[in-house]
């Protein structure tokens, strides 16, 4: 019976022996990016291979290092990796650096949560916003508005004067209420909005001069607000088009119908009002007081949102977020709520 022919003996990490050699053909693609293994060079490699935690760390990626042997690992990573000898009185390489420091709010003692974005009142979140600032404010007439909000602005501009103000909304509220109290305060120089037909104090001040206002159809202005959060700087619509609302707008045809060219609208502050929130910013609406909400959140700097309800971070079901909380960078309970109707229409008796 002939022998089983004997294998090159194994070699264990620790050991002095040298794996052996393959020898390359003339011309392969590898030849060129071999490094020349002269004794000396071969034993600072070994010696490195030994001493190098950060190597032992990688191999830890690929199973057990220590069940790995030093000829293995020099044929099975060769062609992965080039180890360069480093000369023994080479300075220690750089540390890692450091993380950076979040950006967000310390965590809330009380809750435990990994980030709080919680205000104490409405008028602290309102604190700095200066005059000549855009704002957009949620709601539809009077249904989803930011009460706490807009009594804090009114509140503000009785404390410092906060005036010129360019609010970009659906609608101007009503006299007495909403909106129509900014109005009141002379606190708006101008407004960008759909529907202004239920404030009879904003039809006196567009007829003398004293207020700015820009009509838009609503869908255009819906979508020039979520084309602000999306990042889309413009959009063709045909929505007004061949009427007083294309007037120095580019237009173009597509399939034979004309369309105009509508840019986006993004703000300085979003103010918006949703159901339930949590400390994160995470978002929640109900029913039509959505409206406008959500994509106002996204299109400004700044979003300010005031909830009904405030939760934990992680009771709300994920599915039912609107808003992610990477939108709003400030969201507190409100502290009173009307919930006006603009007209009140019932059946006679």
């Amino acid at each position: 019976m002939s022998r089983p022919r004997a294998g090159p003996p194994k070699i264990l990490r620790g050991q002095n022996e040298t794996a052996p050699q393959k020898t390359e053909r003339p011309g392969s693609p590898h030849s060129k990016k071999r490094i020349p293994h002269s004794p000396a060079l071969q034993a600072l490699n070994e010696r490195q291979l030994h001493e190098s935690t950060a190597f032992r760390d990688r191999l830890s990626h690929f199973g057990n290092h220590r069940s790995l042997t030093l000829a293995s690992c020099q044929s099975g990573f060769r062609g992965l990796f080039t180890f360069v000898a480093r000369p023994p009185n080479a300075p220690p390489p750089p540390p890692f650096p450091k993380p950076r420091p979040t950006r967000y709010p310390a965590p809330s003692p009380q809750s435990g949560d990994h980030v709080n974005k919680v205000v104490p009142s409405a008028e602290a979140a309102v604190a700095d916003i200066p005059s000549g600032a855009t704002l957009m404010l949620g709601g539809f007439g009077l249904c989803g508005i930011p009460e706490n909000l807009i009594h804090a602005l009114v509140e503000e501009n009785r404390r410092r004067g906060l005036t010129d103000l360019h609010t970009i909304s659906n609608n101007m509220g009503v006299d007495g209420f909403g909106m129509g109290l900014m109005l009141e305060a002379g606190m708006i120089a101008s407004h960008t909005g759909s529907y202004v037909g239920e404030n009879k104090l904003l039809e006196e001040k567009v007829i003398k001069g004293e207020l700015d206002l820009r009509l838009i159809p609503q869908g255009t202005l819906a979508e020039r607000v979520r084309a602000g959060g999306a990042g889309i700087p413009a959009f063709f619509t045909p929505a007004g088009a061949g009427t007083l609302v294309a007037e120095g707008k580019e237009t173009r045809t597509f399939d034979g119908r004309p369309y105009l060219l509508e840019s986006w609208l993004r703000a300085d502050y979003a103010l918006v009002k949703a159901w339930k929130g949590d400390r994160a910013g995470n978002l929640i609406y109900r029913k039509t007081a959505r409206n406008f909400n959500p994509m106002m959140a996204t299109a400004a700097r700044i979003a300010i949102a005031e909830v009904e309800e405030l939760v934990d971070t992680g009771t709300l079901d994920p599915d039912a977020i609107v808003t992610p909380g990477v939108y709003v960078q400030r969201i507190l309970q409100g502290a009173r709520y009307e919930k006006r109707i603009e007209r009140r229409t019932v059946r006679s008796a």
